[in-house]
């Protein structure tokens, strides 16, 4: 999984005309992988790390790579996301999460299409990985993307306030690029539902933060239903065997367990301190 990449630089008035990168990357205790990503970051300009609340090796890591780190507790993640962004002082700004790759065909790609982009955004593919297999289908529900709008200039995206998957405010024409990231979502089936609890506690906290009627339960049952049609049906997850099976399982559970803990109880902590 570790690969470095290595753009060349322009050189002259060329270099100095260039748009400016920022490569920004937001994590939680992530020593075991922040070094993988990093390395694939070379081609930027800038990188910037925000730690959230670290207690691992992750700023010994981070600092191996640039001197921009920034260190602090934001327990919703559009806060967390915009203090890293506020740091970067790029044109252009790409967000990578830490089970992340960029891989060298994409940087090169990245670097030619802002050479002579207006402001906006782009959508980048993903390819999933669950452990060292490619999964290509069956992803969605909430579990899982394949594009997210990754490249940006600074105002064109927007967090929301959510704890998980929150809401996007983004200005500018969809645009996309062809390349794709390279996604490293879970080890193995215990990864997958480790974060199948990670993600139902931040929805549950969601939930009670609303302070609105919770939808009765015959409604979240249909919306599970429908998820795993969508998933493993639709999203063609029957072409992965048990994995899409499991993806689809996934992405209907997520919100059942997430109105259950909402209705019936508290999470125990924080998930973004687990």
């Amino acid at each position: 999984m570790n690969e470095t990449v290595a753009v060349p630089a322009s050189s002259g008035s060329a270099a100095r005309a260039a748009p400016q990168l920022s490569a920004l990357v937001v994590a939680h205790n992530e020593a075991e992988q922040l070094a993988a990503c990093l390395q694939t970051l070379g081609f930027a300009d800038e990188i910037v790390v925000v730690l959230d609340r670290c207690t691992d090796a992750s700023k010994q890591i981070a600092s191996e790579f640039t001197e921009c780190i920034v260190e602090g507790a934001w327990p919703i993640e559009g806060p967390r996301r915009h203090a890293g962004i506020a740091v970067c002082s790029g044109d252009w700004i790409l967000e990578v999460d830490a089970d992340e790759r960029v891989p060298e065909a994409l940087a090169w790609e990245i670097r030619a299409t802002i050479a002579g982009a207006k402001p906006g955004y782009f959508l980048i593919p993903f390819d999933n990985y669950i452990g060292d297999r490619l999964v290509r289908h069956g992803w969605g529900g909430s579990w899982g993307v394949m594009a997210a709008p990754r490249l940006f200039t600074p105002g064109a995206k927007q967090w929301g306030e959510q704890r998980i998957h929150p809401a996007l405010r983004l200005q500018g024409t969809k645009r996309r690029l062809k390349t794709a990231m390279r996604h490293y979502v879970d080890r193995d089936l215990s990864d997958m539902m480790n974060r199948l609890q990670r993600y139902s506690d931040a929805r549950a906290a969601d939930l009670r933060a609303a302070g609105e009627p919770l939808p009765p339960l015959w409604w979240v049952l249909r919306r599970s239903l429908s998820r795993f049609l969508k998933c493993y049906v639709a999203r063609r997850g029957f072409r992965e065997g048990g994995w899409g099976f499991a993806i689809a399982l996934m992405a209907a559970l997520f919100p059942l367990i997430a109105h259950l803990k909402a209705s019936l109880g508290t999470p125990r902590s924080d998930p973004a301190e687990r």
